[in-house]
């Protein structure tokens, strides 16, 4: 495994990224409420990240995917495509964006409720951003990817949830994903994959209601839960530094949120 370390030019423009990343999600807030569509707010995120930023929003075309953002409801674990499908209250709905500037890549993503929901979808939401928290806390030199899994995987089971195995974070920079794979679960490998000042990666644990069991769509994109119940997913990217972590992707005011 080659993981790459980051030159500090490199860093202040995976940081610039990764700020205009954050931007979009504030920007997107005030849209998403009952009966927008989830093609209507893709398009005002392209338009922001074309226009706007003078970026290039990283997903359209990658591997063939149809959008400029990945807009996830409810049951949706991750890739949801954005199209006619309109939100209503009560829903609740991850949007994910990743934003191209200068040759470099900001990744994150996080959950909305639309109006008000249900207590046990507002729970998950709290706890999945928990989850996504105590993995960063973890991150600092010397530590491990299983010191940030293991306080990922022992929150959410905490909190009789469950977490998807089958899509991780990962490394990331002039690519959009590099090495390492940051698994969301306690995988014994992790325990070789020792963090160095100036490794780049994301942190975006999904964590389900029920089983972890998911399933992909006949669109090939598309993963859903396979019990159908709600999953919820928060994301960013950072760096280590030489006493713990840098956020690129933190958000206006945005605080740390653990438990």
């Amino acid at each position: 495994m080659s993981i790459k370390i980051k030159t500090a030019e490199e860093i202040e423009k995976l940081r610039i990224a990764g700020q205009l990343a954050a931007e979009v999600l504030d920007m997107i807030e005030p849209f998403v409420v009952p009966g927008v569509t989830t093609g209507e707010l893709n398009e005002r995120i392209h338009k922001h990240i074309t226009e706007v930023q003078d970026g290039i929003p990283a997903t359209l075309g990658y591997h063939g995917f149809p959008a400029s953002s990945c807009i996830s409801i409810n049951q949706v674990v991750c890739h949801g495509i954005p199209g006619p499908k309109k939100l209503k209250k009560g829903d609740i709905v991850n949007i994910d964006v990743t934003v191209i500037k200068d040759g470099y890549h900001g990744d994150t993503s996080r959950m909305f409720e639309v109006g008000d929901v249900k207590p046990y979808a507002a729970r998950l939401n709290k706890v999945a951003r928990e989850c996504l928290w105590l993995g960063i806390e973890q991150v600092k030199p010397d530590a491990t990817l299983y010191d940030v899994a293991l306080a990922i995987q022992n929150h959410a089971e905490a909190n009789n949830y469950t977490v998807v195995k089958e899509y991780c974070g990962h490394g990331i920079g002039a690519e959009f994903h590099e090495e390492p794979q940051v698994l969301h679960y306690a995988a014994e490998e992790l325990k070789d994959i020792v963090l160095k000042e100036g490794m780049v990666f994301t942190i975006e644990p999904m964590i389900n209601m029920g089983k972890a069991d998911i399933k992909l769509l006949p669109d090939n994109w598309t993963v859903v839960t396979k019990d159908r119940k709600l999953t919820a997913q928060w994301e960013h990217t950072l760096v280590v530094t030489k006493d713990g972590y840098e956020i690129f992707t933190l958000r206006k005011d945005e605080k740390p949120f653990l438990p």
